[in-house]
């Protein structure tokens, strides 16, 4: 469950409005902490500000405070987009993957159908991934975040579900391939893990 984030405003002014309306956009639970503007330059909010402005939020779900407007927005929409992404990779490309390699390998009788569905949907979530990076380097932002990360073990499976050599598993899908090659050139993905 989502815990709401707090929201430190003065009613007067518009760049606290920027944040609300994000909020409200993106459907993120928040609550208000309204004050005089007297108060902005005065303890307890210069704890959360030293700066002595607003917004400023707390977030109790990642344990950050962070005061500028754009930052904020920044922070907000960054971190709706990773969780969409990390719920893609939970409800799509794991299941979907796991199901691929299950029939494909594991279960005692061959069947067709169950086959054809699972590698067509593998194939389906990596083309999805494929069309999302399109002139990108990560999925979120211009950084490698954990929504990049946790599709990382997933994606080394394409190759085994379709009896294909690591470096031809992504042949079809140039950004895909990119990408991944991008996340697994990170050091805490090299031969440690085995990716």
């Amino acid at each position: 469950m989502i815990k709401p984030i707090r929201v430190w405003l003065t009613p007067a002014g518009p760049n606290p409005y920027k944040v609300i309306i994000v909020l409200e956009e993106l459907r993120v639970p928040y609550e208000t902490k309204s004050f005089t503007y007297p108060e902005v330059k005065k303890k307890p909010f210069t704890d959360i500000n030293p700066n002595g402005r607003v917004p400023a939020i707390e977030d109790p779900n990642t344990n950050l405070t962070l005061w500028e407007s754009g930052a904020i927005v920044q922070y907000l929409v960054e971190q709706h987009h990773c969780n969409q992404w990390l719920m893609f990779q939970m409800s799509g490309q794991g299941p979907y993957f796991g199901q691929a390699t299950w029939f494909n390998f594991l279960h005692a009788e061959k069947i067709p159908s169950a086959i054809e569905r699972y590698n067509n949907e593998v194939k389906r979530v990596v083309g999805l991934l494929d069309s999302c990076l399109d002139g990108k380097q990560w999925l979120v932002g211009d950084k490698c975040t954990f929504a990049d990360l946790a599709s990382a073990p997933w994606n080394n499976v394409v190759g085994t579900i379709f009896s294909l050599p690591t470096d031809q598993m992504f042949d079809e899908f140039p950004n895909v391939k990119a990408w991944h090659d991008r996340i697994t050139s990170r050091p805490s993905l090299m031969d440690e893990q085995g990716l």
